[in-house]
């Protein structure tokens, strides 16, 4: 399918490759910015499916397409947020249907921390309050995705000093030791100060002074520097093809070929709450990666700030504290249980602004039949899910699994106390 004869585009053509696209009107104003990770997939889809009338209206008033490549979709993504603040286009603003954009910015302190804030926190100080404000940013699911994989190059922490043990992430080589006193302030800044040069926009300048530093190291035969540093520019140049925006321009595909936008092979956490007659509350984390189970993944909780037996309220406890914490997202939630339990989820997600879907399984009156419980609104979700329900079953059982196991392990520690 080709574009309307009365459209220009850059070049002639759009590239099948990642990048900014901007759309202008007739008189040459900038009326909407948009990310891809395929140009020429993205903008297509704005003339070959049924869309809202916001959207609607905009296509009408497309007289030039203009774009900008890009060779990793993360930096697509900061030159997305870049020509917004520029540009301010009309059409960028009203997809936030009033609500504020979210921003990335960085404490000041002496250990900065990367944070989420909305526009509407930001304050009249903010620039005195924060070290650095990028922003905004349309898509917070691609923000995070972003922030969390750079994270392997610019290894930043959000611990606090002073602790007795290393958190989860300095074992997984992403956070420096700043818990344990293992990094300088000075050595803190410089990675900070690189990640926010990344956020700017300067990888390419970043990356020649990752190469000087590289000679310099080897020179000075401190090889285990350089490694580092070898390692770094080698992650930094191949970036791309981690899916940070892919996921949402596949959706442009596959809703018009009536699948589903959830990869249910991606990550998907299944939830379960477990206790006899309300005591010793707990509830279980698990995780399927591709179809298979990541035990290294797994977390437990321990019900706070519920009295007695409530799946729902230990439910809503359970997901608030884990979206405190920077483990990746999932792409699917699954909690045991019907209506209730999948509506308590629902609106943690909805209160955090998450976005991602929930569905759950239930026993049924004689607790002999999993039935899937899914939002009838959304039935692409519900085909897939069911074509793969075997696997949520799975997912469910080890759910249940793992808190019976914690559940019988502090059971036993209180009897042991006498309690």
């Amino acid at each position: 399918m080709k574009l309307p004869a009365d459209i220009n585009i850059k070049n002639g053509e759009l590239p099948d490759r990642p990048g900014v696209y901007l759309m202008k009107n007739a008189a040459g104003k900038v009326i909407y910015v948009g990310k891809a990770t395929s140009l020429k997939r993205r903008v297509m889809s704005y003339f070959q499916r049924p869309h809202d009338a916001r959207i609607e209206k905009m296509v009408g008033e497309i007289r030039e397409i203009d774009y900008i490549e890009k060779p990793t979709v993360i930096e697509a993504l900061i030159l997305e947020a870049n020509l917004i603040k520029y540009y301010f286009p009309h059409y960028n603003i009203l997809s936030k249907d009033n609500k504020s954009f979210l921003y990335l910015v960085i404490t000041k302190e002496d250990f900065p921390k990367p944070l989420f804030i909305r526009g509407t926190e930001l304050g009249d100080d903010a620039r005195k309050k924060y070290k650095a404000i990028f922003g905004p940013y349309t898509s917070p699911r691609a923000l995070r995705a972003a922030l969390d994989l750079v994270r392997k190059a610019f290894p930043w922490s959000t611990c606090e000093p002073g602790q007795k043990r290393a958190c989860f992430y300095v074992h997984l080589k992403q956070c420096p030791g700043v818990c344990i006193g293992a990094i300088s302030k000075q050595d803190y800044a410089k990675i900070i100060r690189d990640l926010i040069r990344f956020f700017d926009g300067k990888k390419d300048a970043i990356l020649r002074a990752y190469k000087k530093e590289m000679k310099i190291a080897a020179k000075e035969k401190r090889f285990e520097d350089a490694a580092a540093l070898r390692n770094k520019i080698f992650f930094l140049k191949h970036i791309q093809d981690i899916a940070v925006l892919k996921r949402e321009d596949d959706d442009v595909d596959k809703v018009r070929e009536g699948e589903t936008t959830v990869h249910i092979f991606g990550r998907v956490e299944g939830y379960d709450i477990s206790n006899i007659s309300g005591t010793s509350s707990v509830a279980s984390m698990v995780v399927f990666e591709n179809g298979a189970a990541a035990k290294q993944e797994y977390r437990k909780f321990r019900i706070k700030s519920v009295t007695g037996p409530n799946d729902v309220a230990s439910m809503r406890e359970t997901l608030m504290r884990r979206f405190r914490n920077r483990w990746r997202h999932p792409d699917l939630i699954l909690v045991d249980g019907g209506w209730p339990q999948v509506n308590a989820a629902t609106q943690v997600i909805r209160e955090l602004e998450l976005g991602i879907p929930v569905v759950g399984l239930a026993k049924g009156p004689t607790r002999k039949k999993d039935e899937l419980i899914c939002d009838p609104n959304n039935l692409e979700i519900c085909a897939v899910c069911e074509r793969h329900k075997n696997m949520l079953v799975a997912l469910r059982d080890e759910a249940h699994r793992f808190a019976i196991k914690y559940h019988r392990k502090l059971r036993s520690k209180r009897m042991m106390q006498g309690v």
